[in-house]
């Protein structure tokens, strides 16, 4: 599961990860969940024709689910097992691109690890981001 916008600039930096995401990891399931603020399903039908997203996106009117997950910003990834155990939540990575030489992934090492049946080593790290709620998205226009 991943929450995700549509508006958030850094979500658009992971369109062909997400796109190409089954492909990689047939053996799961991935699904977006566009939780922030006043953000329509209308705009993520544009998004998604726009962008030529493929993987399936729900949305999280008023940010309940996002809420009950305890996540303030998108994206953030949550790897879960089929028992329904969070194996990991977080960063897709340190947002660095595949080429620098800083370059660390988050969440593929956690799948390796997981589909290997093996534990996952890194269970957690920090999110960045945009945020799904915020005072400025419910500010008047002009003060």
């Amino acid at each position: 599961m991943l929450f995700w916008s549509g508006v958030c600039s850094h979500c658009v930096r992971y369109d062909g990860y997400l796109n190409g995401f089954t492909g990689r990891h047939p053996e799961l399931a991935l699904v977006a969940v566009a939780s922030r603020h006043g953000e329509t399903p209308d705009q993520i039908r544009k998004t998604i024709g726009y962008r030529g997203l493929s993987f399936p996106i729900l949305h999280d009117p008023g940010s309940v689910v996002a809420g009950q997950w305890f996540t303030q910003q998108t994206p953030r990834a949550f790897l879960i097992s089929e028992n329904r155990t969070i194996l990991y939540r977080g960063a897709i990575d340190n947002f660095k691109y595949p080429g620098d030489p800083q370059y660390s992934e988050y969440l593929d090492p956690a799948i390796a690890e997981y589909l290997g049946g093996r534990p996952v080593t890194r269970t957690e790290t920090a999110g960045f981001g945009c945020a799904i709620q915020s005072v400025y998205y419910i500010l008047p226009k002009s003060l």
